[in-house]
């Protein structure tokens, strides 16, 4: 078999390289020869995902084959019907057929299509047909070792039946045969399985293909007895009523993807040439999770792994679409990212954002359902879409001090809607702020840094500020100066032990009291603190570069609570070294607390103030020690 395409591989100024003098002009065309052997080899493990494709591709011949002669007879028949037994396959057509000259133009050619050559004269009907590369029954040698076509054309009645028989070594032979072999127009094409594939052709596994590709195809399709196609598609079936439609298209769904869906959107885009619907998966999926929708084209099935069909953001459905419009990629099994597939996709995003609009406006129990679900996805399309993020601004749940809340709702009880940017910073600040009055939504989860600082652009007038150390501590009440006076020597000493690790120590006096110490820094206090690390273990060249990049951002600090029992006791020790073990403990216990990662230095200090603390626990005799006070305690 061999590729009518001819190509000179020399370019113009190849002579002076070839050693041949004679003008490029006088040499002879030679014609590129193929190894069929190679070349099935090269469609199934490179170009087609699975030999499964083999009927995708013989149901696409059959329907071509129809449409092409219903554009000429548009009573004609539209019948296709599939035969399996295991090792042998028949699939017959009541389409447009071929003749002699057909058969040696299409089916010995590799690379020729007959919709692109215009060899059946349809050039105007190509947007009918499903094929578009000429590739054709080649792919069925993927499971096949022989391949015997009979077809008669009706496009010229008086030519007799032909039949093309081709092997997987690359030969073929054709001949014509009596009228009895086929008195009606139409094909027949026989497959013989190659050794090893025998069960891509028994009668189960061809019923369950020809379902999976076939199920919208608009013509008469059956395996044996067995129905292949379903029309209308269950989205364009009439029910008696809204709620046994919800149920049909959710066990639709379930058929498809295996899940039963919380809605089914529908999706109709008649100017795209498009119908179809998004199911809404019942539970939580990671957006970083690639959808896998289901595409027909034309009634066959494309993908069912088309991943770019929808927005990024709308990972929470998966689709099945029918569609004219988009192009597919040369395997069939992909869409080609072009400008009208970009296009769809932006209309599809719509649907669904009309949809979510739909259910915040009249069915705000099942909105609510979903955002239970999927807040994270509606999120995502509210980072950029000012009218859904205003739409969704009541129902749209966030982690804050006061609860679960939308900012809508915060945001009326709070003049400052402050934030933090990591779920860390949140829950080392949220107790004492929510004491302290400060209102202060956690950040830290996908989008919500985002979404808080779109705040004012919605919803004017209001004031949003990211939650610093200093703000906190303005928040704290001072402790009387002379009583701050008093603790002068053990805070002197608490600094200097927490010195070396960047932070500095603040007596305040703030609730709950159960809280002995609060452990403050933001972004800027830990940048500054991993250089301060990095020129401690830097050589002198390096620590001369990180020197230069001190910066003058606060410190991170340790608050002390006043009104901490345990704060005044450990004040009043007599030893300043068992003072200064007292305050690592306390250091490394905020730390805990706040749920931040610890640093080797961290883990050093916490390990240094327990064993401390035991030593001084199990000697009572030594300096400094003085038994509990029971009042102070409340004992």
């Amino acid at each position: 078999m061999t590729s009518e395409t001819s190509a000179n591989s020399a370019s113009p100024d190849s002579s002076e390289y070839s050693g041949h003098s004679e003008p490029l002009s006088d040499r002879s065309p030679h014609t590129f020869q193929v190894d069929l052997r190679g070349l099935v080899d090269l469609l199934s493990h490179h170009l087609y995902s699975s030999p499964r494709v083999y009927l995708r591709e013989l149901l696409q011949n059959a329907v071509d084959a129809i449409t092409a002669r219903r554009a000429e007879q548009p009573d004609a028949p539209a019948l296709v019907r599939l035969y399996a037994d295991g090792g042998r396959l028949r699939v017959e057509d009541s389409g447009i057929g071929l003749t002699e000259t057909d058969v040696h133009s299409l089916l010995a050619t590799i690379g020729r299509s007959s919709k692109r050559d215009g060899a059946e004269g349809l050039a105007s009907a190509r947007a009918e047909f499903l094929g578009q590369f000429g590739i054709g029954l080649l792919a069925c040698f993927v499971v096949a070792a022989e391949i015997r076509v009979v077809s008669r054309s009706a496009r010229t009645p008086g030519a007799p039946p032909v039949e093309w028989c081709a092997r997987d070594d690359g030969s073929y032979t054709v001949r014509t045969l009596p009228d009895s072999a086929r008195p009606e127009p139409g094909t027949t094409v026989h497959l013989t399985a190659r050794p090893g594939s025998a069960d891509w052709l028994t009668e189960e596994r061809v019923l369950s293909l020809a379902r999976d590709f076939g199920s919208l195809l608009p013509y008469d399709v059956r395996v044996g007895e067995a129905a292949v196609t379903a029309l209308p598609a269950p989205w364009d079936r009439p029910y008696p009523s809204p709620a046994a439609r919800r149920v049909a298209l959710g066990r639709h769904c379930h058929e498809q993807f295996g899940f039963s869906p919380l809605d089914a959107i529908d999706l109709d885009l008649p100017l795209a040439g498009i119908r179809g619907v998004a199911y809404v998966l019942p539970s939580a999926v990671s957006p970083a999770q690639r959808a896998g929708h289901r595409v027909h084209l034309k009634g066959m099935l494309l993908t069912d792994r088309a991943d770019e069909l929808l927005p990024d953001w709308a990972f929470f459905v998966r689709c099945v679409i029918d569609t004219d419009s988009l192009r597919p990629t040369a395997s069939r099994e992909a869409l080609y990212a072009d400008e009208t597939l970009a296009a769809v996709r932006e209309a599809l995003g719509d649907r669904i954002r009309d949809w979510l609009t739909g259910l915040a406006a009249g069915d705000p129990e099942r909105l609510a359902e979903f955002l239970s679900v999927h807040h994270l996805g509606v999120k995502s399309l509210a980072r950029h879409d000012g009218a859904m993020l205003r739409t969704m601004l009541p129902w749209l749940p966030f982690e804050t001090t006061d609860g679960r809340l939308s900012l809508e709702e915060f945001a009326r009880r709070h003049p400052v809607v402050h934030f933090t940017r990591t779920v860390e910073e949140f829950r080392q600040v949220a107790p004492i702020a929510s004491a302290q009055g400060i209102g202060v939504v956690n950040g830290g989860y996908t989008y919500d840094t985002e979404l808080v600082e779109r705040l004012p652009s919605v919803r004017p007038g209001t004031a949003v500020a990211e939650l610093d150390a200093d703000t906190v501590t303005a928040h704290l009440d001072s402790v009387d100066p002379a009583q701050e006076l008093a603790l002068g020597a053990f805070l002197a000493a608490a600094r200097a032990r927490l010195d070396p690790l960047g932070c500095d120590v603040a007596l305040r006096a703030f609730h709950p009291l159960t809280v002995p110490a609060l452990h403050l820094d933001d972004r800027a206090a830990r940048h500054e603190q991993a250089r301060a690390e990095a020129e401690g273990q830097a050589d002198d060249l390096w620590a001369g570069i990180l020197g230069s990049l001190r910066g003058s951002a606060p410190r991170a600090r340790l608050v002390l609570n006043h009104l901490n029992p345990l704060i005044r006791r450990i004040g009043s020790l007599d030893s300043p070294e068992l003072a200064a073990t007292a305050t690592e403990a306390l250091y490394g216990q905020a730390l805990l607390m706040a749920q931040r990662p610890l640093r080797p230095s961290d883990s050093a200090l916490l390990n240094r103030a327990f064993i401390g603390l035991l030593e001084w626990a199990t000697h009572p005799a030594a300096p400094g020690h003085s038994p509990a006070d029971p009042q102070e305690d409340g004992r």
